[in-house]
């Protein structure tokens, strides 16, 4: 094997682990994001269904845009989007 060759060869390993490492990473924030959009469905329906047992007609409703909230923000998107619904209540 010569130069060149070894060269490539270890710039393609090297680029290799670099990928895995990416994809890991990416794989992770995927994986966080769908949790913390299917938590936020559960808690947006949870205290949909509180408020209306306190007879407070107004709910937050469940679409893709609340949902890419909640996911993408998490707990801050939450409480974003009761504070806009409570915001306009007044």
């Amino acid at each position: 094997m010569d130069i060149k060759t070894g060269a490539l060869a270890l710039g393609g390993i090297c680029m290799l682990a670099l990928a895995i490492g990416v994809l890991r990473r990416k794989a992770e924030i995927v994986l966080n994001f769908f949790v913390r959009a299917i938590l936020g469905i559960v808690a947006i329906y949870t205290v949909n269904m509180m408020l209306n047992g306190l007879g407070i007609e107004e709910a937050v409703g469940l679409n893709l845009i609340n949902v890419l909230t909640v996911g993408s923000l998490g707990t801050g998107g939450f409480a974003l989007l009761y504070g806009i619904l409570f915001y306009n209540m007044l």
